[in-house]
C-alpha cells in the first residue's frame, strides 16, 4: 500500500473519529439543554432531578426574591461567571453519566467559596459591621446556611 493510501485511510479515520465525537458532544448538550445553564434562570438548575430539593428549597428561602441561582453560585465577572459554569458543567455532568455523586447533593469547596465571596460581596456593609471575633472563620454559610435553601431538614 503506498504511503499516500496509509494517510489518506488514516485521515478517514481521524475525520471519522472527531465527527462521532462532535455529533455526540453536540446531542448530549442539546438533549442536556446545554443552553439553558448559560442563562440566568433558576428553572435550569433543576434540568436534573437531583436539584429539584435544593430549588424547591430556594423557593421558600429569604433569598428567593432578590437572588438566582448566579447571584450566589458564580463569580460576578464574565470570565469567573463562564469559567465557573464551564466548571460546574463538566463536574456534574461526569457526576450523573458516571453515576458518582452523594445524595443530598454537595457544594464543592471551589463552589463554597465562590459563595463566600458573593455573600460578603452583596453584604458589604453589614459584614464590615461584624466584630471579627464572632465571626472569625469568615465562613458565612456555616452559620448562616438556611438563608438560601430555606432551613435544613
Amino acid at each position: 500500500m503506498s504511503p499516500k493510501r496509509k494517510l489518506s485511510i488514516a485521515g478517514v479515520c481521524l475525520a471519522g473519529g472527531v465527527g462521532v465525537l462532535v455529533g455526540l458532544g453536540g446531542y448530549t448538550f442539546t438533549y442536556a439543554e446545554g443552553t439553558s445553564y448559560l442563562s440566568n434562570d433558576p428553572n435550569a438548575c433543576v434540568n436534573c432531578h437531583i436539584m429539584r430539593e435544593t430549588f424547591d428549597a430556594w423557593q421558600k428561602s429569604p433569598h428567593h426574591a432578590n437572588a438566582t441561582c448566579n447571584d450566589c453560585h458564580v463569580p460576578v465577572d464574565v470570565v469567573g461567571k463562564y469559567t465557573s459554569k464551564a466548571v460546574h458543567g463538566w463536574n456534574h455532568s461526569k457526576a450523573f453519566t458516571l453515576d458518582n455523586f452523594h445524595e443530598p447533593i454537595q457544594i464543592s469547596q471551589y463552589s463554597k467559596d465562590i459563595v463566600e465571596n458573593n455573600c460578603r460581596r452583596c453584604h458589604t456593609a453589614l459584614v464590615a459591621e461584624l466584630a471579627v471575633a464572632d465571626h472569625a472563620s469568615g465562613d458565612c454559610v456555616h452559620c448562616h446556611s438556611g438563608i438560601g435553601h430555606g432551613p435544613r431538614r
